[in-house]
C-alpha cells in the first residue's frame, strides 16, 4: 500500500508538483553527476579517485570540495540505478510526511553521515562515492516512521513478495555492516551507507517518529524523577531522599556518599531555604 498512491477525494485541493521540487532535484542532481562521472572515466580516469572521490589523501592535501563532490558519485551503473529507484519510489512518501525542508535536512545529513562513517571505519588507502548515504538516510527514516507499512516487491523480478519497512531498514543496517568487513579496498561507495542509515534514524528520532531508543527513555526518566522531587515537600523529600543517606553517612562516614548522593543533600538545602525549615 502506498500512500503517495491513493486518490484525494474531490474536494481536496490538487497535489502539485511543486510539493515534490527537493526531491525531484535531488534526483536531476544524482543524474547530472552520473552522467559527468562516466564522461570523466571515460576521457579522465583518474580524476574521480583523485579529485573528486573523499580520500585521506585529498584530505591531508586540503582538497576541502571532495566532501561536497563525493556526495552525489555512485559506484556503479548498478548502484546508481538502485539509489534512483528507492529514493523516487520510498522519497516521495517521506517527502510527504516530512515536507520538503526536513527531506533535504535528512538526505544531506544522511550524506554527511555516510562520508563521517567511511573516514571513521575504512582504511586510509580507499576513496569512498558517498552517493548511498543519503539514500540509506531516506530508507531507514521510512522504515522508523512507518515501520508496519507493507511494502510490495519481487524477487528476482519472477515472484511477488511482501515485507514490512522496518525489515526493510533492518536490512540495510545488516547489509552495510557487512559490506564494511568484506570490502575495505580501492573505490567504494558502499561504506557510506552504514553512516547513512544512522543519520536517517537519529534524525527521524529527533523528529519525534519511532520508539524511544535507550538513551531517550533514560534521559526521560531523570526528567520525571528530578520532576517528583522538586514537587515533593520538604518532609516528604527528607523521608524519601534524605533518611537513606543520613544512615549511611552514619554507618561509613560522609565520604562514601557518591556525588548524586551529594546534590541531593544541596537540592535539600534549597528547599529548605525556600519553604522555611519549620515545615520539616
Amino acid at each position: 500500500m502506498r500512500l503517495s498512491g491513493r486518490k484525494a477525494p474531490f474536494h481536496a485541493p490538487l497535489w502539485t508538483s511543486r510539493q515534490r521540487v527537493v526531491l525531484f532535484s535531488l534526483l536531476g542532481i544524482n543524474l547530472v553527476a552520473f552522467v559527468s562521472q562516466l564522461l570523466l572515466q571515460t576521457y579522465e580516469p583518474t580524476t574521480i579517485s583523485e579529485y573528486l572521490g573523499l580520500s585521506y589523501r585529498g584530505i591531508d592535501q586540503a582538497y576541502a570540495w571532495q566532501f561536497f563532490s563525493a556526495l552525489f558519485l555512485p559506484g556503479t551503473v548498478f548502484q546508481f540505478a538502485a539509489n534512483i529507484c528507492v529514493l523516487y519510489f520510498v522519497g516521495r512518501d517521506v517527502e510527504s510526511i516530512l515536507g520538503q525542508k526536513h527531506f533535504l535536512y535528512l538526505y544531506l545529513l544522511g550524506a554527511a553521515g555516510g562520508e563521517l562513517g567511511h573516514l571513521f571505519l575504512m582504511p586510509s588507502s580507499t576513496v569512498l562515492l558517498a552517493a548511498g548515504g543519503g539514500v540509506a538516510a531516506v530508507v531507514v527514516a521510512y522504515g522508523t516512521i512507518l515501520p508496519e507499512l507493507e511494502m510490495a516487491g519481487s524477487f528476482l523480478f519472477l515472484f511477488p513478495v511482501k515485507f514490512k519497512a522496518k525489515y526493510f531498514s533492518s536490512a540495510l543496517f545488516a547489509l552495510a555492516g557487512l559490506l564494511l568487513i568484506i570490502d575495505r579496498h580501492g573505490v567504494v561507495s558502499h561504506s557510506a551507507y552504514l553512516g547513512g542509515c544512522c543519520a536517517g534514524w537519529l534524525y527521524a528520532h529527533l523528529l519525534g517518529f519511532g520508539r524511544p531508543s535507550f538513551v531517550q527513555s533514560y534521559l526521560r526518566e531523570r526528567r520525571q524523577k528530578a520532576e517528583r522531587r522538586r514537587q515533593m515537600s520538604v518532609g516528604e523529600f527528607m523521608s524519601a531522599e534524605i533518611d537513606p543517606l543520613l544512615e549511611k553517612i552514619s554507618r561509613s562516614g560522609l565520604g562514601s556518599l557518591s556525588r548524586s548522593e551529594r546534590r541531593k543533600l544541596v537540592e535539600v538545602r534549597a528547599k529548605m531555604a525556600e519553604t522555611g525549615a519549620g515545615e520539616i
